[in-house]
């Protein structure tokens, strides 16, 4: 067959493939937007391209003819010239004219397009003769330096749909080593390239990446494919090649598809542990591991590292304590294993900060939390109690911590100066045990919050080292204060004199505890008028000075409270919206799921207050339906795991019908009076659900 012969001729003497690049992390991102010049080596001479003239329409109308006459020779002929070389794929498919620009690939797209949509419906003959081409290709192409033609090459041959066939994945494979293999400064090309697909012609590749990755991992049958031990560079490779294709998304200007339709849910059935823990050993070295490539985990595998991760560290720190007694011969309490926080519903804001500050050594234990004068154990009721409590006060607008921007519907940091910030480190503290006890907090911060949070996603050796500095554009200040956004907006897009019709200069003015404050956004600012040609400067300078300068000491505080506890190198693999979701839960509700993982108690699933109680939420609008979930858990998000994670319960409550349901968030359990019908449950419960007071927000 023609891969059989493939693997033979690339298995003689000689032949060996050049080694897949290694993806060296150093525990960083990768970022392929800036090269340093010794990248950006000059493209060796373009080989002379014999002419083809055949265009789109040409060979549609070729084959629609075969089609209709059943003569495919004309056909045969072009696709076993096209794919017999990488010279021959250029003179088919390249433009005319001079490409001057990173972007432009010089590729006539909509000929490419038109002849892979024709392939998969040409005879089978046809379709081997392609795979040979594209065999003989790559025998020809695997060595040696590479010229701008041989990478217009792999970008068509890397989006051929033949792929989609584990009978090809040989084929495909060694297309993906040698995609794999490129210089740094040709990879920047492609990406650029990539980013100009269209939004399908961009997903199909990604998708067949990802399913080669999932087929090679578990194949259907035993011996469909290679054995793995000879083939152990199949996914590094793809896995590469997939990152090109999430540096391009990453790089666009609006993301051609979601973050999260990269992720390969088949890796949540690996040993992530085990990859977690090879990247840590050998992050900077050839070995390879998924964690350098994290945008194929799921915020589930992210989820469960962390909480591994942290686990690990709790009894590490536990065993510590453990040691510590029995070394000196004294009694061992129990409550060493644990973080235990005793606090006064009265005093629950200083208590708390009290007992966080004095047992900051302990943080990584598990936590159990008991209200003074209250009798009973923490079953895990009484830990989301005490979160929902502080987060409830904590973000009252009379408290002045936070400032509730009604536009954005979101909090935001208050500005004030004051002599101590500990109460924002105990906010950032508390947000990092809710991370590594599981507690979605029901919290409202915009996106660039959890930027901030990963700027830097470690703790900086240098102590005086900044942190929180992200940098800041107008669309950060649109999620926060869209109304100043867009003036600045109308500003930059002013036509007439700017200095003259606004008046503006480069000092700006706050109100602190309602005293106004004037502040220069550089030296001697009050003294610069803003203009026509400096006006892109005051905008950005303004912007810095909002979202990080004028409240750099909060968000510092508040950055080391959350690095506190969550101090480990599993954060450098989440992206800020996998951050928001670990604090917050997911804004997807499915509340079919939610009804499958319910439990009762007092009622049976089948009685009539139940399926009316079904019945009733399921035709819910999206908006009750959050309304039901924070009635019910505190919270309007459902946790990274899904529904089922929520450990829901219906329970019967033996009052009169009159009676509003009512909810134990603590338990995630909500109570049910027995309602004989649909019309008086869907009354009741939405009274209560929309006149429930909300933990967080107005």
């Amino acid at each position: 067959s023609v891969v059989c012969w493939f693997i033979v001729c690339f298995s003689l003497p000689g032949r060996e493939l050049p080694p897949i690049c290694s993806d060296v992390r150093q525990k960083q991102r990768l970022s392929i937007d800036t090269l340093p010049p010794e990248v950006k080596a000059p493209f060796p001479s373009d080989p002379v391209i014999p002419l083809r003239t055949k265009t789109t329409k040409e060979f549609q109308e070729d084959v629609e003819r075969a089609v209709q006459s059943g003569v495919w020779r004309e056909v045969r002929e072009f696709y076993l010239t096209t794919f017999d070389s990488f010279i021959e794929i250029n003179a088919a498919f390249k433009a005319n004219g001079s490409f001057n620009t990173i972007d432009d690939s010089g590729v006539n797209a909509k000929f490419v397009n038109a002849v892979y949509d024709a392939l998969l419906s040409t005879p089978q003959d046809i379709q081997k003769s392609v795979l040979k081409g594209i065999i003989n290709s790559l025998l020809r192409e695997w060595k040696g330096p590479r010229t701008k033609d041989d990478l217009r090459a792999y970008f068509i041959l890397v989006q051929n749909p033949q792929y989609s066939s584990t009978s090809t994945y040989v084929i495909y494979a060694h297309l993906l080593r040698q995609i794999a293999a490129l210089s740094e400064a040709d990879h920047h090309f492609l990406v650029h390239w990539l980013k100009k697909l269209s939004p399908r012609r961009f997903r199909q590749p990604v998708e067949r990446l990802l399913q080669f990755i999932s087929t090679r991992l578990f194949p259907a049958e035993p011996d469909e494919l290679p054995p793995l031990t000879k083939c152990s560079w199949w996914i590094p490779s793809a896995t590469k090649v997939l990152g090109l294709f999430n540096a391009a998304n990453s790089v666009s200007t609006t993301p051609i598809m979601p973050f999260t339709d990269f992720y390969n849910i088949t890796l949540e059935h690996i040993d992530f542990m085990e990859e977690y823990r090879t990247w840590q050993n050998y992050g900077n070295s050839n070995r390879f591991s998924f964690c350098q490539f994290p945008f194929i985990l799921s915020t589930v595998v992210k989820k469960a590292i962390i909480q591994k991760d942290s686990e690990q560290q709790m009894i590490s720190q536990a065993r510590q304590s453990l040691v510590s007694k029995v070394s000196r011969r004294q009694r061992v309490d129990m409550n060493l294993l644990f973080l235990n926080i005793k606090v006064r519903r009265a005093q629950l804001l200083s208590d708390s900060l009290d007992e966080l500050t004095r047992k900051r050594c302990d943080l990584k234990k598990k936590l159990r939390v008991t209200f003074v004068g209250e009798a009973g154990l923490d079953m895990g009721g009484l830990t989301k109690e005490w979160f929902l409590l502080l987060v409830r006060q904590i973000f009252h607008t009379d408290y002045g911590m936070f400032t509730y921007m009604k536009d954005s519907r979101c909090h935001w940091f208050s500005s004030w100066k004051c002599d101590n910030y500990s109460e924002f480190q105990l906010v950032g503290t508390l947000m990092g045990l809710a991370v590594y006890n599981s507690i979605a907090l029901d919290i409202h911060f915009p996106l660039y919050c959890y930027r901030k949070l990963l700027t830097p996603p470690t703790i900086p050796c240098d102590q005086n080292a900044l942190v929180g500095m992200a940098t800041a554009t107008l669309d950060d200040l649109q999620q926060i204060m869209p109304e100043l956004a867009r003036g600045l907006g109308e500003l930059l897009s002013y036509e007439g004199n700017v200095e003259e019709d606004f008046y503006l200069s480069f000092q700006v003015f706050q109100e602190e505890m309602g005293v106004v404050k004037s502040h220069n956004l550089k030296p001697g600012g009050d003294k610069i008028p803003v203009t026509k040609q400096n006006r892109k400067e005051y905008v950005q300078l303004y912007v810095d000075f909002l979202l990080n300068k004028s409240i750099y000491k909060q968000f510092a505080a508040f950055y080391h409270g959350f690095h506190s506890v969550c101090a480990s190198d599993a954060l450098m693999l989440l992206r800020p919206e996998e951050v928001e979701m670990l604090v917050c839960g997911s804004p997807e509700l499915d509340m079919s799921a939610l009804q499958k993982a319910a439990q009762y108690e007092g009622y049976g699933k089948t009685e009539t207050t139940v399926r009316c109680f079904w019945d009733v939420v399921l035709a819910f609008p999206l908006e009750l339906q959050k309304k039901l979930l924070h009635f019910a858990t505190g919270s309007d998000r459902v946790p990274v795991g899904g529904m089922a994670d929520l450990n829901f319960k219906i329970s019967k409550i033996d009052v009169p019908t009159d009676w509003l349901p009512i909810s134990h968030t603590c338990f995630n359990q909500i109570c049910l009076p027995p309602y004989r019908t649909r019309k008086e449950l869907k009354h009741k419960l939405t009274i209560a659900i929309s006149n429930a007071e909300g933990f967080g927000l107005e």
